[in-house]
């Protein structure tokens, strides 16, 4: 995640694949730049995070590579972990409303972890960064999750009171510091982020040769933080399930280690196995293209299950089920002074969810005595329409029978005048 301009330097290392004799966990950090599948950089390797998406220069996105990296990284034994592109400067409002749009979407079990990536965008009030990235940490751990705030040193210390994080969320920091841009399967502890409340430390960029994020789970009081979500740190244990972690779940049941022998071949091996060579290769987070070598081990699907292993890893998981609403309802009368953010800080929902609930956006005005629907069976999203060829925001919202200015709430729109083809517009 950490970008900083360097030379690369390949060197292939060698490594034997049994986890640290202290116990503390390896893995990578995973985006769209890293394919849609996971598999495990090295043998010792027990968890992954992966990128949701995220907020940048005004914008929401989403990752479409999150939910197969969720599931391949789970039928490949891994621990699977989110984070998401925190780029809200100083805006606590705007912060919780990123994560409110990415907890629907989260494929990780309960419990898991969720990260802020807060290294771009910070605003020149320390303070207001600080509470900014509270709010989005607060939301989280309300949700059922372990929120982390990620960065580096440098930039915590100029725009963020990294100890006021660590106060209301000790052991939270996931702080990234490079001794180089060697390929590096360990941590050089010469150049380590001297905080409190490490808990992962990413140690290097290039931790394997062509680029990937290496870090290491440092167990402070004996607790690995990348255990949360998980029973007992079992990858196949989630404390909750999503369609990914059932997917990925099923395609470990249905598959096993096979080391590959002298003259074997992504043909020889799929054949074998009953599999179709693309997706016995995805399963393993590569292509056919690369280069598989004797002594390798990869998953293969055990006898009689490869044509269904295929299938589903072929398919890309459904997005999770909406939490059903609640059966009753409640009203609040609007008193003077009310505004949508007290009103819905007061009953701990979105104020953006609370105005369209009542069919309204944030710039409506209410006035005393008008009743407001805060909780019952109504949802925040009721349409979706994707943009088209010659589209604008006005045409799209009279099709969804609402304004402009609701849209441009509902999807965090600030230019009205800038859409583009493909976007998802929700009412």
């Amino acid at each position: 995640m950490l970008m900083v301009a360097a030379t690369i330097i390949m060197v292939a290392p060698v490594l034997s694949g049994v986890a640290s004799a202290d116990g503390r966990s390896y893995g990578p950090d995973l985006s769209k730049y890293q394919g849609a599948y996971t598999n495990k950089p090295y043998a010792r390797d027990q968890f992954a995070i992966s990128q949701v998406g995220g907020y940048a220069n005004g914008y929401f996105y989403d990752q479409w590579t999150y939910p197969t990296q969720i599931s391949s990284g789970i039928a490949n034994g891994l621990r699977m972990h989110t984070y998401i592109w925190y780029q809200v400067g100083g805006n606590a409002q705007l912060g919780k409303q990123v994560v409110d749009h990415f907890l629907p979407k989260i494929q990780a079990p309960k419990g898991s972890i969720i990260a802020l990536d807060y290294e771009d965008g910070a605003s020149w009030d320390k303070n207001a960064n600080t509470e900014a990235i509270l709010a989005g940490m607060r939301e989280i751990k309300a949700a059922g999750y372990v929120p982390m705030y990620y960065s580096y040193k440098p930039y915590t210390l100029a725009h963020v009171d990294y100890n006021r994080i660590i106060a209301e969320f000790p052991n939270s920091g996931w702080i990234a510091a490079y001794p180089d841009y060697n390929v590096r399967t360990e941590p050089y502890w010469g150049v380590f982020p001297s905080l409190p409340g490490i808990s992962i430390y990413q140690f290097t960029s290039t931790y394997r040769a062509g680029g990937l994020d290496g870090n290491i789970s440092l167990a402070p009081n004996g607790h690995d933080i990348t255990m949360s979500g998980y029973v007992n740190g079992n990858s196949q244990k989630p404390k909750t399930e999503t369609p990914a972690t059932e997917q990925g779940k099923q395609i470990h049941k249905d598959t096993h280690n096979y080391t590959v022998r002298s003259g074997d071949s992504w043909w020889a091996i799929a054949n074998r196995y009953g599999m179709e060579m693309n997706a016995l290769a995805q399963l393993n987070g590569k292509t056919i293209n690369d280069v598989i070598h004797p002594g390798q081990v990869i998953r293969v699907a055990d006898k009689g299950d490869g044509q269904s292993v295929s299938s589903k890893v072929n398919t890309t998981p459904a997005q999770p089920k909406p939490a059903q609403p609640a059966n009753n309802t409640q009203y609040y009368t609007v008193r003077y002074g009310d505004s949508f953010w007290s009103i819905a800080n007061k009953y701990g929902v979105n104020m953006y969810t609370l105005a369209a609930n009542n069919g309204l956006s944030i710039n409506s005005i209410i006035h005393p005595g008008q009743r407001l629907k805060v909780s019952g069976n109504a949802q925040a999203i009721q349409k979706v329409h994707y943009v088209r060829w010659g589209e604008t925001l006005s045409g799209i919202a009279a099709q969804m029978n609402t304004s402009v200015s609701h849209l441009q709430a509902v999807n965090g729109i600030k230019n009205a005048n800038y859409i583009w083809v493909g976007q998802r517009i929700a009412a």
